[in-house]
C-alpha cells in the first residue's frame, strides 16, 4: 500500500517551516483508495514569495484545522504504508518534524519518485516535477497546490511502477527503516542544533572531533548527513555520539575558523584538510614595450600571485572584469592573440596600450591601483561583519598584511583602542589558505565596511 503525497509549507528557516496544505491520495497499486485533503493553519506567517508560488495567504488559513487537529487522521491514512514523493526526504521531514513537537515519533518507509526517475527514465532532461510530468505529458493543474501536485506525482508514479519489469529497482530504492530516517538520538541532535551559519564539530563516544566543517545552516546540514546512504556517511553516523557547534554570524569568520581548525584538529573524516583550496593565480610581469602585463597562470608557489582562484576560468573572467574596470589592454594581458589593436580599442575600452599608443605610465599606474585594490590588504585594517547577535560586530584583522585572527565586539571603544582590540582577537595562522579566502571574499562582495587603524 502507497500513501501519494504532497505538502506545501511557510518556508522559512530549516525545521522551524509550518505546514499550510497537505494532499494524500491512498493507492494500493491499482486504484486510490482514500483521501485526505486540507490546509492546515500553521499558526505562524508565511514567507512572501510563498505566497507569490502557492497563492495561499495567511488570511485563507485562520480558519483551517491546526495540525494537531488532523494529526490523527494523518497517522491513520500512512499507517502500514509506504509514503511515496516528489523529493520524498523534504515531505517526510517536515511530517516527522510537526509530529515531535507534539511529541509523537512518526515513523514510514518513504519512496522518492525523483530518485525512481532518474533510474527509470534516465534520459529525461529534467527532474523537477513540474518539467518531467509535462515531458511525459502527465496534465497538472493547481501546479504548486498540494493536491494539484499529489496528482502530478500519482499519475507520475503509476508510469514508473509500469516501466519496473522486474520489479528489482522498486525493492531496490524502498528505503527500510535506517534508510532516510533519523533514529530517535539522531532526531534529538538535529533538534538542539541552530538553522544558522557557523562551525559544526562532530564527537565520537570518547569526545574526539571526528569530522568538522561549515555551513550557512548547521541544523540542515548534520540533517543531511544522517540521511545520506554513503559508505562514508554510514560510519559518520555509527560513530557520533553528539555534534557541538559555533555560530559566526557571517560567511568569512565561518570560513576562516574552519580553514584554522581543521589544521589543528586534523579530524579523520575531514582528508582534505591539508590541500590547497585554489588551483591559480594572477601574475604580474614587464612586458618587451615596458608595460605591466597581467596573466593568469597555474599556481606556481615560488611565484608572488597578485590574486588566487579556484580555476583558469575564474582567473581569466576576472582578467576581463578589471579590463573593463581599469581600461586595461586584453592584448597585453594576454586575452588577445591580435596582430595590432585589440578589439576592444575600437569601442574605446582601451586606451592604446596594445599598439603602444598609449604612455607606458600612465597605464601602469592604473595597473597598479587595480593590483593594490585585489591583493591581500599591506596596511593595518580591520573587516567588519555581521556579529552573531543583535548589536555585536565581528572583526577581521591584518596587520601589515598579515592576517591575525578574528575577534567579537559589541562596544565602540574595543574597537577604537588598538590593545583593547588585539586582547580580544583571537589568534590564527596566516598561511596561503588565509589570504586565499580573505582576498576572495572582499574581490565578490561589495558591501563590506572596513576599518583603518590608527597606532
Amino acid at each position: 500500500m502507497y500513501v501519494v503525497l504532497d505538502i506545501e509549507t511557510t518556508g522559512g528557516k530549516y525545521n522551524e517551516e509550518g505546514i499550510t496544505e497537505i494532499a494524500i491520495h491512498k493507492y494500493d497499486g491499482h486504484k486510490v483508495v482514500d483521501r485526505f485533503i486540507s490546509l492546515i493553519n500553521p499558526e505562524k506567517e508565511i514567507q512572501p514569495f510563498v505566497v507569490n508560488l502557492t497563492g495561499i495567504n495567511n488570511k485563507m488559513l485562520r480558519t483551517a484545522p491546526k495540525f494537531h487537529e488532523v494529526a490523527k487522521r494523518i497517522v491513520e491514512i500512512t499507517e502500514d504504508a509506504v509514503i511515496v514523493a516528489h523529493n520524498a526526504q523534504f515531505d517526510y521531514r517536515i511530517l516527522r518534524t510537526e509530529f515531535r513537537r507534539l511529541g509523537y515519533n512518526f515513523e514510514r518507509k518513504t519512496l522518492c519518485t525523483v530518485e525512481l526517475s532518474k533510474q527509470l527514465l534516465p534520459d529525461a532532461e529534467s527532474y523537477s516535477l513540474g518539467k518531467l510530468v509535462r515531458s511525459l505529458g502527465i496534465p497538472v493543474s493547481d501546479r504548486h497546490r498540494a493536491n494539484g501536485d499529489a496528482l502530478a506525482t500519482l499519475q507520475l508514479f503509476k508510469l514508473l511502477l509500469s516501466k519496473d519489469l522486474d520489479k528489482t529497482i522498486l525493492k531496490n530504492v524502498l528505503r527500510n527503516e535506517t534508510h532516510g530516517e533519523l533514529s530517535p538520538r539522531q532526531l534529538d541532535i538535529v533538534e538542539a542544533l541552530p538553522s544558522e551559519i557557523g562551525i559544526f564539530y562532530v564527537h565520537s563516544r570518547d569526545g574526539e572531533i571526528i569530522m568538522l566543517g561549515k555551513s550557512n545552516n548547521i541544523k540542515k546540514r548534520i540533517n543531511q548527513y544522517f540521511i545520506n546512504s554513503g559508505p562514508k556517511a554510514r560510519k559518520i553516523q555509527k560513530e557520533t555520539k553528539r555534534v557541538t557547534y559555533e555560530t559566526t554570524g557571517n560567511e568569512l569568520a565561518a570560513v576562516l575558523k574552519e580553514n584554522s581548525e581543521l589544521i589543528r584538529n586534523k579530524p579523520k573524516y575531514n582528508a582534505n584538510f591539508k590541500r590547497r583550496l585554489f588551483s591559480h593565480g594572477l601574475y604580474k610581469s614587464i612586458n618587451e614595450h615596458g608595460y605591466i602585463s597581467l596573466t593568469a597562470q597555474k599556481f606556481d608557489p615560488k611565484k608572488n600571485a597578485i590574486a588566487t582562484f579556484n580555476s583558469l576560468i575564474g582567473a581569466e573572467n576576472f582578467l576581463y572584469a578589471i579590463r573593463d574596470e581599469f581600461q586595461l589592454c586584453n592584448k597585453v594581458n594576454g586575452l588577445s592573440q591580435a596582430k595590432k589593436e585589440c578589439s576592444h580599442y575600437a569601442e574605446s575600452k582601451c586606451l592604446g596600450a596594445c599598439i603602444k599608443k598609449e604612455p607606458v605610465e600612465r597605464y601602469n599606474n592604473r595597473v597598479e591601483e587595480c593590483i593594490k585594490k585585489y591583493s591581500m590588504p599591506s596596511n593595518d585594517i580591520l573587516i567588519l561583519e555581521r556579529g552573531r547577535e543583535p548589536g555585536e560586530r565581528c572583526g577581521i584583522l591584518i596587520k601589515n598584511g598579515i592576517f591575525k585572527g578574528l575577534g567579537y565586539f559589541s562596544l565602540n571603544h574595543q574597537i577604537n583602542n588598538v590593545h583593547i582590540l588585539e586582547s580580544i582577537i583571537t589568534p590564527m595562522d596566516n598561511n596561503e589558505n588565509t589570504r586565499h579566502i580573505i582576498t576572495s571574499y572582499l574581490r565578490k562582495k561589495r558591501d563590506i565596511k572596513i576599518l583603518e587603524l590608527k597606532s
